[in-house]
């Protein structure tokens, strides 16, 4: 199967466990694999036949800025519900949401969350 990734979609949210990550935000990355059938694509060139990605860039941006989760995991599985459910050709998505600046004392790394959907769960 033929997909297309988006990686780097970077947006400042409101998502977090603790009160004032849904009060001041913090940023995220997501990264978001998507699966579907771009033989016909690949053929005529014509991009009416291939997924515009910028209508997925978006929605994930939107869900981000708007969401205000207690949990990254319930932001990644959204994003990754509203993908399956808006794109009638996405048979499968893969979405991975990183808090790049986790309010963890010393800690100075990621998180991320990686989840997978696929079109006939829902």
């Amino acid at each position: 199967m033929d997909c297309i990734h988006l990686t780097g979609i970077r947006c400042y949210g409101y998502t977090g466990f603790l009160p004032e990550e849904q009060i001041l935000g913090q940023w995220f990355e997501v990264d978001v694999t998507l699966w579907l059938d771009l033989s016909t694509a690949a053929k005529t060139d014509a991009i009416a036949d291939t997924l515009d990605y910028r209508s997925v860039i978006n929605l994930i941006q939107d869900l981000v800025k708007t969401a205000k989760f207690a949990l990254i995991e319930r932001l990644a599985g959204a994003i990754a519900d509203a993908i399956i459910q808006q794109s009638t050709q996405v048979t499968q998505v893969k979405v991975i949401v990183t808090k790049p600046a986790a309010p963890i004392p010393d800690f100075g790394g990621k998180i991320s969350i990686e989840l997978t959907r696929d079109k006939s769960e829902l």
